[in-house]
């Protein structure tokens, strides 16, 4: 599947088209849901305007994918459209999964996406692109990795190949198996040009570029991006190589975290993959640059050069050796076919540190579900794995129970460490009484015994807290200051926590409580409700607000005097007003809120 079609938009506007959506977000890395509220209630991206939304999607550059009749498509889109070479693309999928018909966009990565759509859901895709039905292939869309030098020239090459004229193919770097349906001249005016070379193509020849070039680098820690940038360019003019044949950028996994290497792979728009020092070793004998300083400072003879040849592989060759500049190196190897980024060395491995709210996906925010779609490993406590719903599937599950959060994070850690995407996931928040910062506690202690960890690639994604999630269903209840205390004991002494009480106390916080009551810990609860009790009135509201979120939800308002642990579980968040928290009726229900001393100005 080509770049352009990561990240689409799974649009459905009834709930018949809902499982057909959910089975697709499934098999599309990065794709998410879109739906029209409050039709589809349990969706990544909720929408009100059908039209309005599919337009924007559209001048955003978004693929489209609408579980919809194409009319709809078609009538929301129509007066859009300008300029093909620009649309994204946009494809028609019947609500239960039967037809996947391509409207826009088919020779940027629509025809790929229409036939991995038919692949998840067991159909024919309805192409119409006359270039892929008569050639088997379509030039302008090449495989993974391949690049158009000259796309104005598709046009006529195709043309000139549906109506039986003669092409030439003429190959000077890699393979072109994907050509092989085609009948090419040997002599011919037209002809198809595979080249790595920097050229300006003839008026009569179309240039593809293949994935055939390895570009090595290395730096010293720090190095500027635009330093490294330039002694690329440098290089390639001066060999008259072409960037658009670059597959990879390749360094010493010790670079995986270098900003430098990863700023050049984004502007060449290609990956960076990382080798150990012992696969660069067992280039050595290829090297024509070796060293000795560099073998005592890494563990093999050459950075640039080796990872090149490692990453051309067999049958590959240095065709551009070490260059220096100031404070980095560059060399370029060429393999004898495509480079396969996905078989080239590692990535560098990314950890999630996520947050999902209180667990129903219409408070999982768009970045938590993004990062989850984005992972191919999924970490946390079986319940909040669980919560993630059809967002899970697919993806290699690692569960454990409650009282295990430090084995969690390292095996986070290690998954990612081995060049994996990986969400930890976290109820609520990750910051807040959560998983994110024994992540950051872990890498502080341990860390400099485990430099693949600190070389990661580390996000922490928000969520929805609870204490957020009860207050919004309460009312407005922490609108002024508050604090959040857990009442668990188990990691903080009960003096510290007695402390922070009556400092809540004497400040007059609202107060969220965290961790209120266990089946052992029955105690805890009465006492901070006694020290809240010397700071404000028996009859302070209080929410005891339950499963936030899912089935079961309830909110009750009750007295502080009336707290008590047997009215609480570690599934209720208890928000305790200050003396100036009170109830008002509307809508046929009671709220809280806390005045904020707009009073003055009313």
């Amino acid at each position: 599947m080509n770049a352009e079609t990561c990240g689409a938009a799974i649009v459905v506007v009834s709930p018949a088209g809902l499982a057909t959506a959910r089975k697709l977000a499934a098999a599309l890395p990065g794709a998410g849901i879109h739906g029209l509220a409050p039709r589809i209630a349990d969706s990544d991206s909720p929408f009100t305007d059908t039209l309005a939304h599919l337009r924007m999607l559209f001048v955003s550059g978004v693929p489209i994918i609408g579980v919809c009749a194409a009319g709809i498509l078609i009538r929301a889109l129509g007066p859009l459209l300008t300029d093909k070479h620009a649309e994204p693309p946009v494809l028609a999928v019947a609500v239960d999964g039967s037809s996947v018909v391509p409207l826009l966009g088919g020779h940027r990565g629509g025809n790929h996406l229409a036939k991995a759509i038919g692949d998840s859901l067991g159909v024919q895709p309805a192409l119409t692109t006359a270039g892929e039905l008569a050639l088997g292939v379509a030039l302008d869309d090449p495989p993974a990795g391949w690049r158009v030098a000259n796309a104005t020239a598709v046009k006529p090459v195709t043309a000139a190949l549906l109506a039986g004229e003669a092409v030439r193919l003429e190959i000077e770097a890699g393979t072109a198996g994907w050509l092989d349906g085609i009948a090419f001249a040997k002599d011919a005016e037209l002809a198809v040009r595979i080249t790595d070379r920097a050229v300006t193509p003839d008026d009569d020849e179309l240039v593809l570029h293949p994935p055939v070039l390895a570009l090595g680098v290395g730096c010293e820690r720090g190095t500027p991006p635009e330093e490294l940038s330039a002694l690329v360019r440098e290089v390639l003019a001066a060999e008259a190589l072409s960037p658009a044949a670059i597959a990879c950028v390749v360094s010493l996994d010790l670079k995986a975290d270098e900003p430098a290497v990863h700023a050049l792979a984004a502007e060449l728009g290609v990956p960076a993959r990382f080798f150990p020092a012992s696969e660069l070793e067992a280039e050595a004998g290829r090297l024509l640059n070796p060293s000795e300083v560099v073998f005592q400072e890494t563990g093999c003879h050459g950075v640039a050069e080796g990872a090149a040849l490692a990453a051309a592989g067999f049958g590959g060759s240095l065709i551009v050796p070490k260059v220096k500049g100031r404070r980095a190196t560059v060399a370029i190897a060429r393999a004898p076919r495509d480079i396969d980024t996905d078989e080239t060395g590692q990535p560098r491995g990314t950890l999630f540190i996520v947050g999902i709210g209180p667990g129903s996906a219409e408070w999982r925010t768009p970045e938590a579900s993004a990062a989850v779609a984005a992972s191919s490993d999924l970490v946390g406590y079986g319940l909040y794995l669980d919560l993630l719903g059809d967002d899970a599937a697919g993806k290699h599950r690692h569960e454990s129970g409650l009282g295990a959060e430090a084995d969690r994070a390292r095996m986070a850690l290690d998954l990612a460490a081995q060049g994996l995407t990986v969400s930890l996931v976290c109820s609520g928040d990750p910051g807040i009484y959560a998983l994110a910062t024994l992540v950051f506690e872990l890498l502080d202690r341990e860390g400099d015994g485990r430099p693949d960890w600190k070389r990661l690639d580390l996000r922490v994604v928000p969520g929805v807290s609870a204490l957020q999630a009860a207050a919004a269903r309460a009312g407005a209840p922490v609108n002024h200051d508050f604090c959040t205390i857990s009442l668990s004991d188990l990691l903080t002494p009960w003096e510290s926590i007695e402390a922070r009480l009556k400092a809540a106390a004497a400040g007059d916080f609202v107060v969220c409580f965290y961790n209120p009551v266990s089946q052992r810990r029955r105690d805890q609860l009465p006492r901070a409700r006694d020290i809240l009790l010397t700071g404000r009135s028996a009859d302070t509201p209080v929410v005891l607000a339950r499963q936030l979120g899912r089935d079961g939800e309830t909110v009750e308002f009750i007295r502080l005097g009336d707290l008590d642990p047997d009215r609480v579980d570690m599934l209720t968040m208890v928000v305790v007003g200050n003396s100036e928290t009170r109830l008002v009726e509307a809508g046929g229900r009671r709220w809280a809120f806390t005045p904020r001393g707009y009073g003055k100005k009313l």
